[in-house]
């Protein structure tokens, strides 16, 4: 086996291994953030946004570094990646949905005290469409100099 061969191969698995990484801190991200959000500030403010989307972004790096790598920029289809920015768009759109059909219950608590969770679940979820986007132009910028090479 050659040894760029090796290093891809363990590239890959530590890609693997970061994919689980980052899909179960997106499942405690998401988690926390409903928690807070329908609790209606019965939890404090999870704070994990930052670190969700530093996971995030590690994740996303590495993996277009390994495409480079390998020098394969084809998108066969949809990839993991997407679904994690598709998934937290869809869910903050649901929830200023639900807050609007509901009167702004959730974003105004009894004593008329101005709830955040929405506006902190929104950073969160464009922060994700940032790294998603930084990815992508990480990736075409790859593809134009390979080309010129």
């Amino acid at each position: 086996m050659l040894m760029t061969e090796k290093v891809i191969k363990i590239e890959k698995n530590i890609s693997n291994v970061l994919f689980w990484i980052c899909f179960f801190v997106t499942l405690l991200a998401i988690f926390m953030n409903l928690l807070e959000f329908f609790s209606r500030g019965e939890f404090p403010t999870s704070k994990i946004g930052l670190f969700y989307v530093g996971v995030l972004a590690i994740y996303s790096l590495h993996k277009e570094a390994l495409r480079f790598l390998e020098h394969t920029h084809e998108n066969n289809g949809r990839k993991n990646g997407e679904l994690f920015v598709y998934l937290w768009l869809i869910m903050v759109a649901g929830l200023y949905l639900i807050n609007f059909l509901t009167k702004n219950h959730y974003t105004v608590a009894d004593n008329g005290e101005k709830l955040l969770s929405l506006v902190n679940v929104s950073y969160t979820a464009l922060e994700v469409g940032g790294v998603f986007i930084l990815a992508r132009i990480l990736k075409l910028t790859m593809i134009r100099l390979s080309h010129k090479i």
